[in-house]
């Protein structure tokens, strides 16, 4: 079994690799991930990637929020240190309101951060990873999994017609910044 990995194509231009990918998609190519120095609009879609469903995360993030605030601020004000402050009720809810509001925010905030890193796998100190180090600057880059495809000539002849500036075979997962 070769020690090839990936197969890389890397393009000068955004319309050239999403022609590549159409290239690749016409033959039934499985194509691994694309790297871009910039967000390309589309390309989402043309590649099948599903909806996030970060707006779920969030909405059950601010819920846990809303009822944290509640449930600190009612056994607070409620239960352990009841007064009676100018004849006010113990439970006057909208005294309540800034709080749950800055909780929710907060723990939506915290929950959404935390949960980018686990989905990235880009924790704090960890030393990001990349295919090639120009996919960062300039370059686009298809990456072609070598396993899954076995006629790597087919793959670096529909690279060359869309018109890749080099075509790569990639022995490691990773190349790293370091």
């Amino acid at each position: 079994m070769s020690n090839i990995k990936y197969i890389l194509g890397s393009f000068g231009d955004p319309d050239q690799m999403m022609d590549g990918i159409g290239k690749l998609q016409e033959q039934n190519i499985s194509i691994y991930d694309v790297y871009t120095p910039m967000p390309i609009h589309g390309i989402e879609a043309k590649l099948g990637v599903k909806r996030s469903r970060l707006d779920i995360l969030a909405f059950f993030c601010g819920i846990t929020g809303t009822i944290s605030a509640f449930a600190l601020i009612y056994l607070t004000s409620v239960v352990d240190w009841k007064h009676n402050i100018g004849g006010k009720p113990a439970l006057a809810m909208p005294d309540f309101i800034p709080i749950m509001f800055e909780l929710t925010i907060l723990f939506t905030a915290f929950g959404l951060v935390l949960s980018y890193y686990a989905s990235s796998h880009m924790f704090p100190g960890r030393a990001p990873r990349v295919m090639d180090l120009r996919a960062t600057n300039d370059r686009f880059v298809i990456a072609v999994d070598a396993s899954e495809n076995a006629d790597h000539s087919k793959i670096d002849e529909l690279f060359k017609q869309a018109g890749a500036l080099e075509v790569k075979y990639n022995e490691r997962k990773y190349i790293s910044y370091e």
